[in-house]
């Protein structure tokens, strides 16, 4: 079937439906595989397919890579879809130094860590924050000194500043539940993961419009902010959520270490293991939902 073409700002679809993201290709092809009764819609150069998953009806689609791709999609998807929900499934980078590639994190919140402020040099290796600048409260990286949002909400129309943009507590509820989900742990013959992954649900994210491979960075990120994993959509589709007031949570699988790992980055060898484990677990999430 050829995706529909519709004007702008017509809703494509009346049915109450879940929206599941991914950002490129790899994430959502076991997904789309899975996907019964699939009919393709197409706003604005993005193509939606709707179907039912694990039997919720279910609107899938590509945020695109980083920040300004995820918020931009996933807001006109709430425009032209009757969105209930949001789920993310996809890979990050690990942080914390518990975790390893393979597992699938399911943050309780966050953040966008590379909101920042780029303070001058007051005096060798010291940065300083301009005096009319108040927000800039967390530890820094040198000239990196991390902000909270300017956000407004449906519920919350005078603008606010925020830093971090929690997941539904129903849905994280239902996520500490998931049992048994078989995890891949290896990507071919001879490359195969040093242990079996394992489900982490809690804790933080956090999000930034960077691929980040560097060992310094990944250690001040977990310091500062106590992430288990970063990504470059998922803060960004929290905004969107809480600005609209729906419901989101987001499902994400280690597919390397964000430079912590002794040799070269991972991503390329165990990027399919984690973006199919993160779909595993997304699938018994949506099978659990009620």
């Amino acid at each position: 079937m050829q995706p529909q073409a519709v004007p702008g700002g017509a809703r494509l679809d009346d049915t109450p439906r879940i929206a599941v993201i991914s950002a490129f290709e790899p994430e959502l092809k076991l997904l789309l595989g899975r996907l019964q009764g699939p009919a393709t819609h197409r706003a604005n150069g993005v193509e939606f397919t709707t179907g039912r998953l694990e039997g919720k009806p279910v609107v899938l689609f590509l945020s695109g890579i980083s920040m300004t791709n995820a918020t931009m999609n996933t807001q006109l998807a709430l425009d032209r879809f009757r969105v209930t929900n949001i789920v993310f499934s996809g890979i990050a980078g690990g942080v914390n130094p518990r975790l390893h590639v393979g597992d699938v994190t399911v943050p309780a919140q966050w953040g966008q860590y590379l909101e920042v402020l780029m303070a001058r040099e007051t005096s060798p290796g010291r940065f300083t924050a301009p005096p009319f600048i108040t927000d800039a409260t967390l530890p820094n990286f040198g000239m990196l000194h991390p902000r909270p949002v300017e956000v407004r909400s449906a519920a919350r129309p005078q603008l606010h500043r925020k830093f971090w943009f929690e997941a539904d507590p129903k849905m994280l509820e239902v996520a500490r539940g998931i049992r048994n989900v078989d995890l891949a742990h290896c990507a071919a013959p001879g490359k195969c993961l040093a242990r079996k992954p394992q489900l982490v649900v809690g804790g933080n994210g956090v999000s930034g419009q960077a691929f980040m491979d560097n060992k310094a960075f990944r250690e001040y990120t977990f310091r500062t902010f106590e992430a288990n994993v970063l990504d470059m959509e998922t803060a960004a589709v929290g905004m969107v959520a809480y600005a609209n007031g729906v419901p989101y949570i987001a499902f994400r699988s280690l597919s390397d270490l964000a430079g912590g790992g002794d040799g070269e980055n991972e991503m390329g060898t165990f990027m399919n293991i984690a973006a199919d484990n993160s779909a595993k677990v997304m699938l018994a999430f949506l099978a659990a939902w009620q």
